[in-house]
């Protein structure tokens, strides 16, 4: 066993991965290691004294969830950046307080008389912060949704709307940004704004294709609409030279700029860039939908905000109601690929859900409640947005070890526990811990910040003892990859893990 730490550590040292180098063969490796609590507590305390974060700071607990007895604790309770595992919070407290069935509705309302196939009047769309209207939950077909809105509208005899198209997003407040957000992540796709109406993950889709030497790319975006303008500054270079395309928009605007070089025989490169208000877009991109489906309409796509009055729903009629996919199959989304615009939809409507509007403040509020009564201290515990983007977020590691101990009891479990990345098969862990027996074993939450890295979840031991771990490093400037190897070569540890 000391040999097989020995070149693990020299692995870490060097800066090779001890999970994929090919050139050592797991199944020359002891199946199992004996050993005590203590003894194996020893063990992990020589990993995390590895010298490459001698000036960093490792927090770290590790809890039996059949006994509760501790394998390792490391500053167990100092504060630490916790990145996106700060995920875990919003979606235990969601599935606690809205149930794994719960559903975002969208209402669509129609005001003004409707004579023959024309409705004299407008077409409103209320929003509650639905995250799901997106490709990504109807087959890549991004704009489903609005497709099955326009046949709905037409089987209710409306083919024509002398109106306008009215986006509602008053059930949220006007930040889109969460606290503490860098301003230089506000075109990036993992920085979209939140809003009340959300339209694929408040993004555009950008393809670009090289054409001919020293020309300008081809660039498609999707959906094509009017609200945004992309601009070309993509330069085709030759075959031995690199890709290199940045994204930026410019703030306030929906103005995006494509530019950099792309190689003659790449394959179109997909990006992403954010939106500025996200119900504009909507309902622009709304509009375009109606119209190309048939459905003429007069009036202007518009955000109510931009009413000279505002809606009297009493004038209105409901003509149906669009309900999400249930928030068991949306939280397997935020976690296992980490997404942050669904995590902040997610947060804000439970703060709509308990207090009758949804801000970060009233979300958070709600989760601290929540955590008291279970028996988590908030005294010692900052939140300020629901996806770990922020680097004001402060947690210790016994608070999420806490909250995995109390999930594992929740009647929910099974959807949270499904909702985690596995290792070596899917999500943000699909490519760690591959060929090992924490493969497909161990499931965690990863988080990445400059200078952060995170993991905490679940893993069985060769005893097959459930066991609930969280494991967080900060301050650190060593290669992300070494921080990557040391909670790896743990979750190995642990699996192969039985006691004396």
């Amino acid at each position: 066993m000391q040999t097989i730490l020995a070149i693990t550590a020299a692995l870490i040292i060097s800066g090779f991965s001890f999970l994929t180098a090919q050139k050592i063969r797991t199944d020359s490796l002891p199946k199992y290691s004996y050993a005590s609590v203590k003894e194996f507590s020893a063990q992990l305390m020589d990993i995390f004294d590895d010298q490459n974060f001698a000036s960093s700071n490792w927090g770290v607990v590790i809890q039996s969830l059949a006994n509760g007895e501790y394998f390792y604790k490391r500053n167990e309770d100092k504060l630490f950046i916790p990145a996106s595992n700060l995920k875990l919070f919003t979606t235990a407290a969601a599935l606690s307080l809205l149930g794994n069935n719960y559903k975002f509705k969208t209402e669509l309302y129609k005001r003004g008389e409707i004579d023959g196939s024309v409705l004299n009047g407008d077409i409103i769309i209320k929003g509650y912060g639905d995250p799901t209207i997106s490709g990504r939950f109807y087959n890549d077909d991004m704009t489903k949704v609005f497709s099955n809105w326009a046949d709905s509208i037409a089987n209710a005899g409306i083919d024509e709307i002398k109106g306008q198209i009215i986006g509602d997003d008053d059930s949220f407040d006007k930040l889109g940004l969460g606290e503490g957000w860098a301003w230089d992540y506000e075109s990036e796709w993992y920085a979209a704004p939140s809003g009340a109406l959300a339209f694929n993950d408040n993004c555009i889709d950008i393809y670009v294709k090289p054409s001919s030497l020293g020309q300008r790319a081809a660039i498609e975006y999707l959906p094509y609409n009017k609200y945004t303008t992309v601009l070309d500054k993509v330069i085709t270079c030759s075959k031995d030279s690199a890709t290199t395309v940045s994204v930026h928009r410019e703030r306030g605007s929906n103005l995006i700029s494509v530019a950099g070089r792309i190689k003659e025989n790449s394959k179109p490169m997909h990006y992403y860039s954010s939106v500025n208000n996200p119900t504009q877009y909507f309902v622009v991109v709304l509009k375009d939908i109606l119209q190309d489906k048939g459905i003429k309409v007069s009036g202007y796509p518009i955000d109510s905000d931009d009413l000279k009055e505002g809606i009297d729903y009493r004038k209105t009629k409901l003509l149906f109601t669009h309900h999400s996919p249930p928030l068991g199959s949306i939280i397997r989304i935020i976690n296992k690929d980490s997404q942050n615009f669904i995590a902040e939809q997610l947060l804000k409507t439970i703060g709509y859900e308990k207090y009758k509007f949804g801000s970060a403040h009233t979300g958070i509020l709600a989760i601290r409640l929540f955590l008291e009564s279970i028996g988590i201290n908030t005294d010692n515990f900052m939140m300020v947005d629901g996806s770990g983007l922020s680097h004001l977020n402060l947690v210790t590691p016994r608070q999420i070890v806490n909250l995995l101990e109390y999930m594992q009891r929740h009647e929910n479990f099974d959807y949270f526990y499904s909702s985690f990345p596995i290792a070596g098969v899917d999500g943000t862990l699909a490519n760690r811990l591959q060929r090992t027996k924490a493969e497909n074993n161990a499931r965690g939450k990863t988080g990445y910040l400059d200078g952060v890295r995170t993991l905490a979840g679940y893993i069985q031991t060769g005893d097959k003892e459930l066991v609930a771990f969280a494991m967080l490093v900060n301050n650190f400037i060593a290669p992300i990859k070494l921080a990557e190897n040391l909670q790896d070569l743990v979750c190995i540890r642990l699996s192969n893990f039985r006691r004396k």
